[in-house]
């Protein structure tokens, strides 16, 4: 068996775990981790939006944390624990969220929906929003073209009573 051509020069070799995998990949230091995830590591989910950090299409969590991954070099996360759309739900069986996101009709053309989604998980996992101003006000760097806003704050909102109503451990 032939071995594996050795990484060319500059280039670095960075481990994360991706939605529960761990993944160890070459890449250039200049990489984003929105064109990581997208390419080489097949995760289509998270959008392209603005490549600016305006729009919040590529929000994805790292280690429970919402960020644009446009803006984030992937090889300052070795080692970081990164969810996307794909690893929220578990099998057949859909995060809270996304259950929300449904039941609410919180999406209409669905581009923005995965980071949506994530923003939103980020932000219940935050847990500084507490009234629809705040939730508006902490999910202002989504932008939904279609204007599903009203929605999208009852989907985020019910899965946040949910939540209060949940025992504590």
């Amino acid at each position: 068996m032939p071995e594996a051509a050795a990484p060319r020069a500059g280039t670095h070799t960075i481990s994360l775990t991706i939605d529960g995998a761990q993944r160890s990949v070459t890449i250039d230091p200049w990489t984003t981790l929105l064109d990581l995830l997208r390419g080489p590591l097949g995760k289509t989910g998270t959008k392209k939006g603005c490549d600016h950090g305006q729009c919040g299409a590529c929000t994805v969590l790292i280690d429970g944390k919402r960020i644009n991954s446009c803006l984030t070099l992937a090889v300052l996360k070795d080692g970081a624990e990164i969810t996307t759309i794909e690893g929220l739900a578990t099998g057949d069986d859909l995060h809270p969220m996304q259950e929300a996101f449904i039941e609410h009709d919180a999406f209409q053309c669905g581009y923005c929906t995965p980071g949506q989604i994530c923003s939103a998980v980020g932000l219940v996992n935050e847990g500084h929003a507490h009234s629809r101003h705040e939730i508006r006000e902490l999910m202002s760097g989504n932008i939904c073209r279609c204007g599903a806003y009203t929605n999208i704050v009852d989907a985020v909102q019910s899965v946040l009573g949910e939540n209060q109503k949940a025992p504590t451990p």
